[in-house]
């Protein structure tokens, strides 16, 4: 890293870098003191089991290939979360009607206002940020979160 905090492009740059770098793990401890409603508190679930549940919320009942690609994990991975969150009783599967061989996930019905109150605070909070932007610049702020995610993963 630069020394030259303040001094011309790369300086401005680290400046960006250090503040960042502060910012992170405040952000991070933030999100992991959210308290789980209580109903899912001996559930165990983990970050992407969120993930999963937030893709759910927004987008609806899809399907285990369709869940994976939108996560960007292979489909056995998915499936043993979904195995597991059904044996719960936190997901429901059925099938498709026009492909009996495919199933379809949802979030079960008894536990949705519990999952939508935990995950509404950081949607919120999300939609409050973004909306001054322009779509251009929230593109560009996503792109941006995910350049860091694909680097960090290579570390």
């Amino acid at each position: 890293m630069s020394t030259n905090a303040g001094l011309g492009p790369d300086g401005e740059l680290d400046a960006s870098v250090r503040e960042l770098l502060l910012l992170m793990p405040r952000i991070m401890g933030r999100v992991k003191r959210l308290p789980v409603p209580p109903e899912l508190r001996t559930m165990e679930l983990t970050p992407r089991h969120l993930s999963l549940l937030s893709l759910l919320l927004f987008d609806g009942a899809m399907t285990v290939n369709e869940l994976a690609a939108r996560l960007g994990v292979a489909p056995t991975t998915v499936s043993l979360m979904v195995g597991d969150m059904s044996r719960k009783g936190i997901l429901t599967r059925h099938e498709n009607d026009s492909d009996r061989r495919r199933r379809i996930i949802g979030i079960a019905d008894a536990h949705r206002p519990a999952i939508e109150t935990w995950l509404a605070p950081g949607a919120h909070a999300w939609r409050r940020a973004l909306a001054p932007l322009t779509p251009a610049q929230r593109r560009l702020f996503v792109d941006t979160l995910l350049a860091y995610h694909r680097e960090t993963e290579q570390v």
